[in-house]
């Protein structure tokens, strides 16, 4: 008789929203297109903080589709990541544009703006989080999270990401060009948490693997925009199948 046991193999260690010794963290969400001439640069410079950042800096790439009808189909785009621009374009006032960087939800930058970057990076690094997440993938298709310090208007915003790419661009702007990206968001998903702890259902892609992508979760403030809290996990439990004999 076949029993299947589930082993949970790989389970992510509760997080904390930040683990630097102020205990903050910083989400940084990039607005960028391979169709974009002035995007690389910006692209770049999230490579090289994602190098020197420890796990207390969360780097999100969304590639928007608005770009799309100038000569080249970015790949990596989604109408619902330009849909999340316009989200922050209403509540900051100013024009969607790319590259255009996030930070916490609360300060946005020209992608490519290193100096102003940085110096948002470290100031928010320096306070504390204002809520708790933990995050565990239980399995291929579900997700248990637990959530501490939340109100009715948070969210619970997941994204898939895939950690590095590489396009050839054979039109648009930056055509004739090899195009090197890191922390691409291959989707996305909000929930509302309720009461703080549960479980909600994610589909992840079927080449899924922890060297190659991870998941990223926030609590976000639908009111303002600003993030509470942060964690990540590319670890998914294992549903092992094992033979036994059962008189």
């Amino acid at each position: 008789m076949m029993l299947v046991m589930i082993a949970c193999t790989a389970m992510v260690q509760p997080e904390k929203p930040g683990n630097n010794k102020h205990g903050g963290f910083a989400v940084l969400e990039l607005f960028t297109s391979e169709g974009c001439s002035s995007c690389p640069p910006a692209d770049e410079l999230l490579a090289r903080i994602q190098q020197e950042a420890d796990d207390s800096v969360y780097i999100l790439v969304y590639h928007v589709d608005y770009w799309n009808r100038s000569g080249w189909k970015d790949v990596f785009s989604k109408p619902g990541y330009s849909s999340r621009q316009y989200m922050y374009n209403k509540l900051f006032t100013s024009q969607v544009y790319t590259p255009q960087l996030i930070i916490n939800g609360k300060t946005e930058h020209v992608g490519g703006d290193e100096s102003n970057i940085l110096y948002d990076m470290k100031k928010v690094l320096g306070e504390p989080a204002s809520a708790s997440l933990k995050i565990v993938m239980r399995d291929r298709e579900h997700l248990d999270y637990e959530t501490v310090n939340t109100t009715p208007e948070d969210r619970l915003v997941v994204a898939i990401v895939q950690k590095q790419g590489i396009t050839a661009v054979k039109g648009g702007e930056n055509k004739g060009r090899t195009l090197s990206h890191v922390q691409i968001v291959r989707d996305l998903f909000q929930f509302n948490p309720g009461h703080g702890k549960g479980t909600v259902s994610i589909q992840l892609p079927k080449d899924f693997n922890t060297d190659s992508w991870e998941l990223i979760a926030m609590i976000q403030d639908t009111r303002t925009g600003l993030m509470k809290a942060a964690g990540r996990t590319s670890k998914v439990c294992n549903i092992v199948a094992h033979e036994q004999e059962v008189n």
